[in-house]
């Protein structure tokens, strides 16, 4: 039994471990990409010899800014194979800048009069992420809908941070799991307010002829922080058993069936629950 317990703990601890491993590993690649933009939907073959050169010569023109001093790369490529078939969408091109403040102008700029034009085409400006934390802007970016649905204020920042906000109450979301059990808490309520009693204060207040005065904020408000704090740790326990679940199952199982054949011995359950 004891070493059963001993394997469950083991597993759990490095669950941890890799998580706050791959966490650091995500951080220091979108670091090192910080001085990075990607430049999506200039054609094949735009750049001609020097992508260098060439960027430094249309990137004023498009953003309308005067770097002072100018524009310097470290390097800059396109990304795939080369291909010949100019009716396919053109392969993005990543620009390692030599400055971060032009990076960060670039981008800036990029997203208050973004999309440019060259010609014929329409050419973004975004920033360079790491996959996980692509993966992560798009799994938050999913949740739009029930976003503008429950009539919330949203807005991604700061690379995967979806900023929430509801009747002036406002909260970070860094994973989309936490932002789904939030929204999901949503699901059964009016669509216009937290407040399980706002239909009533309105039809209170259309026969008083005017607003209620302010009273206390009612207890039932799915705004509380420990509502929220709770939601927030089931998604971290959710994702902190996520990777090698199956071993971790499987100890769990063996260990349940060894201990109802000793029904002596039934307080020795584990108090870890499987997702």
């Amino acid at each position: 039994m004891g070493s059963l317990e001993t394997q469950v703990t083991t597993y759990r601890d490095r669950d941890q471990d890799l998580l706050c491993l791959r966490s650091k590993l995500t951080d220091l690649e979108d670091r090192s990409r910080r001085d990075n933009i990607r430049l999506l939907g200039i054609p094949e073959h735009e750049e001609g010899t020097d992508i260098q050169t060439f960027l430094g010569s249309v990137l004023p023109k498009l953003t309308s800014l005067d770097f002072d001093p100018p524009l310097e790369f470290q390097r800059a490529h396109r990304v795939g194979p080369k291909r010949s078939d100019t009716s396919l969408r053109p392969r993005p091109i990543i620009a390692c800048l030599l400055r971060h403040n032009h990076a960060r102008q670039i981008l800036q700029t990029a997203r208050k009069h973004g999309p440019f034009r060259i010609g014929q085409h329409d050419i973004r400006i975004t920033a360079d992420y790491s996959k996980n934390t692509n993966e992560r802007r798009k799994a938050l970016l999913a949740l739009r809908p029930r976003l503008r649905q429950l009539g919330m204020k949203y807005g991604l920042f700061d690379h995967a941070r979806m900023w929430v906000t509801n009747n002036s109450i406002s909260k970070d979301f860094y994973n989309p799991d936490e932002l789904s059990l939030f929204l999901d808490s949503f699901q059964h309520q009016p669509m216009d307010s937290a407040n399980p009693d706002n239909s009533q204060d309105t039809a209170r207040e259309n026969e008083r002829g005017g607003p209620l005065p302010p009273g206390p904020e009612k207890e039932g408000s799915l705004h509380h922080d420990t509502d929220i704090d709770q939601r927030g740790r089931d998604a971290e326990r959710l994702a902190r058993l996520h990777d090698d679940r199956g071993q971790v199952l499987h100890a769990v199982a063996a260990y349940t069936q060894l201990s109802e054949r000793d029904e002596s011995r039934s307080h020795l359950k584990p108090t870890i629950v499987p997702p």
